[in-house]
């Protein structure tokens, strides 16, 4: 099959810039799909290896000058040359041509966009509910790898993000820095993993998103998406379930694809539910269930789709005598006995509370309750919330845990919201937490069935009133106020 040759050309206009990164996409794409095709279809003449490669974007700046931004991303740290691999034009489209916009405000010079020496790999390159491997004898599968790219796990690290990226040299002698966090390597492998862990494409997935380790939340919110499509005068437009279920607002009409949904025949790992909104800037929920190893899993992968928000809605246990059943904390920092991010984020990294978050959760826990003042602080807590990897803390030898946690001032315990704060400041997304305590191991007060019940019908509802509402506030103040420096480092990619 013939293909164009393609060059490397400079842009100063963002929308150009993304159109020619996408002609070199789908170039790669066609020629990958139809090739395979043409491989299962008993094909085994190819003149050699079937390659194609991601188009990449590159910016190079000689001076430090540049124009002044609130913002706290679109800027390259100093003079070099920095690049990055693209991929999904279709999915990032808004994101890349931000991110073009921003280059070449704040910099004022062209744009590089061409064709890298990146090969796509060719499950990558598969189409929604392609199953081709499935088609194939074991012997013509195990010959895929000799005629095609397979994934390649070392170009798939997270190197940039956990800042021990070291750069390489370009063909012309000079260096070349990261513009982005994340390769398209990188990206592609996480887009696949969040179909499978939620059951969801990655095209739903909004830009706030809520974690959550009980069920009884998803229900709400389950029925909360139903009745906000009811109402054909609202603001949110769609509202999708496992198996890419899509119901739409009243009033708005069908689109292609709407019926290619089904249910799954049992939910996925973690499951994932999105009330739309223009521009994805509406609400996903996620339910990860229980312990930091889904916690890591989950945010490894949604951080690739670039979130303006994260927040974790959870149940804790209260290690305070004065705290009561149903009251809320706030977390404004973390112990990290979660150990799933040891090794990528040292733990003598300060996990910050950023304050854009904080006032938007107390705001929102002031309006969803009613009270202020003196009323507001004896159901809701600020402080540490500690995260651990042992559901069963409580069985360790005394005195222990409980020693740690008093020296460490924690007023409750969980096992996912430290690593969802640390993996949200390792990757840059804003981050928060808050909980509301279900029991209280250290003071008698163990969770019995009839005292959870009862919990849950009265405490579910108003807590995820609370995190809606916290989003809409985020959402209503804007970027520049919510994507904080905090977040960035003194040598920093450019890409939000």
């Amino acid at each position: 099959m013939s293909r164009t040759v393609i060059t490397t050309q400079s842009f100063t206009d963002a929308e150009a810039a993304f159109a020619h990164a996408k002609a070199i996409y789908d170039s790669g794409i066609a020629h990958l799909r139809q090739s395979l095709k043409e491989f299962v279809g008993g094909r085994d003449d190819f003149g050699g290896r079937v390659r194609a490669c991601y188009p990449f974007v590159r910016v190079r700046v000689d001076t430090v000058e540049r124009a002044d931004s609130r913002l706290a991303y679109g800027f390259v740290s100093g003079p070099g040359v920095y690049e990055t691999t693209l991929t999904r034009p279709d999915l990032f489209r808004h994101y890349y041509r931000e991110q073009f916009k921003l280059l070449l405000r704040n910099h004022g010079v062209a744009l590089e966009v061409g064709l890298s020496s990146k090969p796509i790999p060719v499950h990558f390159s598969f189409a929604e509910n392609d199953h081709i491997e499935g088609t194939m004898s074991t012997e013509r599968r195990s010959r895929l790898r000799d005629l095609f790219d397979l994934p390649d796990l070392a170009a798939m690290d997270d190197g940039i993000a956990n800042g021990t990226h070291e750069p390489r040299t370009g063909h012309d002698g000079q260096i070349r820095h990261p513009l982005a966090l994340f390769t398209a390597p990188r990206v592609d492998y996480s887009l696949h993993r969040l179909r499978h862990y939620t059951g969801t494409l990655p095209e739903h997935f909004q830009n706030y998103v809520l974690f959550t380790n009980y069920q009884f939340y998803i229900d709400e919110f389950v029925r909360l998406g139903h009745e906000l499509m009811a109402d054909d005068a609202g603001e949110y437009t769609a509202f999708v379930e496992p198996g890419n279920v899509l119901t739409r607002r009243a009033g708005l009409p069908a689109e292609p694809g709407d019926e290619l949904g089904a249910p799954p025949p049992r939910l996925p790992q973690m499951p994932a539910y999105h009330l739309k909104r223009h521009g994805h800037s509406g609400i996903t929920m996620v339910n990860i269930g229980v312990g930091p190893s889904n916690a890591k899993t989950i945010t490894d992968h949604i951080a690739v789709l670039r979130p303006h928000a994260w927040l974790m809605l959870g149940h804790c246990a209260g290690l305070r005598n004065t705290q009561q059943l149903g009251d809320y904390v706030l977390a404004h920092g973390y112990v990290r006995e979660d150990h799933v991010l040891d090794e990528e984020l040292p733990l003598w990294v300060p996990i910050p509370p950023l304050a854009e978050i904080q006032v938007a959760l107390e705001k929102a826990v002031a309006e969803v309750t009613q009270l202020s003042g003196y009323e507001l602080k004896k159901i809701m807590r600020t402080g540490t919330v500690a995260s651990t990897d042992n559901r069963n803390w409580e069985l360790l030898p005394h005195p222990g845990p409980e020693r740690r946690f008093s020296q460490s001032r924690a007023v409750a315990l969980d096992m996912e919201s430290a690593t969802i704060a640390a993996n949200g400041f390792r990757f840059r997304v804003p981050y928060g937490t808050l909980l509301c305590v279900s029991d209280k191991p250290l003071h008698g007060e163990i969770k019995l069935p009839g005292m959870a019940n009862h919990f849950y019908r009265e405490r579910v509802d108003q807590h995820l009133r609370i995190g809606i509402r916290a989003i809409e506030i985020l959402r209503h103040q804007g970027l520049d106020h919510l994507h904080s420096r905090k977040l960035r480092s003194f040598d920093e990619v450019a890409f939000q």
